[in-house]
């Protein structure tokens, strides 16, 4: 049996977390998450309502995610996470039951997100993207994870987050297609 892998795909909002992480599952045939499911109604109505979420409001939800992972983990599943992840402290509750978890921050300028996000149904409005910004703390170089631009066209970013997250499985891996 094989280490299981925990990859987060990481980002302000608009940035491709879903797609990207989507094409990673089926790529590598990874089980997958998404953060967004597991808000509680308050966030999502808060969020709805054009109020940022504390970090009160985040903590329940991250160790709800942290949870889904252990239990992933426990049973030997590879994981791919869709989840904003925007501070260290929020990436650490992530990683505390997979320390070696791989954070792939999807990074693109704000203006181009901010189309991305006009042209979408989603209950994040566009006007809670500047908080997102103001919130984010890139990775640090302790941080097991890359940066990737979001700008190039949605193929190519996922070939080069294939590229990225390939290293991280055996070279016998079923699951390394582009």
């Amino acid at each position: 049996m094989i280490a299981s892998v925990h990859i987060v795909v990481m980002g302000v909002s608009g940035c491709g977390k879903s797609t990207i992480a989507r094409r990673l599952r089926d790529g590598f045939g990874l089980k997958m998450a998404e953060a967004d499911d597991f808000h509680p109604p308050a966030n999502i109505a808060k969020m709805s309502g054009g109020e940022p979420l504390t970090d009160d409001d985040r903590w329940p939800w991250l160790e709800a995610l942290a949870r889904w992972t252990a239990d992933q983990r426990a049973a030997g599943t590879s994981t791919v996470l869709a989840c904003s992840a925007l501070k260290r402290s929020y990436r650490d509750v992530l990683r505390a039951p997979v320390p070696d978890t791989y954070f792939l921050h999807l990074h693109g300028a704000e203006e181009l997100l901010l189309e991305r996000m006009r042209s979408r149904d989603h209950f994040m409005p566009p006007t809670l993207l500047r908080s997102q910004f103001e919130t984010l703390e890139p990775l640090e170089p302790d941080e097991h994870g890359a940066l990737l631009d979001v700008a190039p066209p949605v193929d190519e970013v996922a070939r080069q987050a294939t590229q990225l997250i390939r290293p991280l499985f055996p070279s016998d891996h079923a699951g390394t297609r582009d």
